[in-house]
């Protein structure tokens, strides 16, 4: 999901998204959204499967 994607979501939500990374960003989403503020922290498995980050947070970066 790209950044413009993340702000707008946060505006939604209510989440002033200035000054903040994509990380930060999306771990306030998934607090607001009801879930734990876990992206990028996922080893290989997720329990959070109404979040709408899992997809991304699971990905293996290229050449892993």
């Amino acid at each position: 999901m790209k950044m413009q994607e993340i702000r707008l979501m946060a505006k939604k939500l209510g989440i002033n998204s200035f000054g903040k990374t994509k990380i930060e960003l999306v771990r306030e989403i998934q607090l607001k959204e009801g879930n734990f503020d876990c992206y990028g922290t996922a080893a290989d498995s997720c329990d959070q499967l109404t979040c709408l980050f899992r997809p991304s947070c699971l990905e293996k970066p290229a050449g892993k």
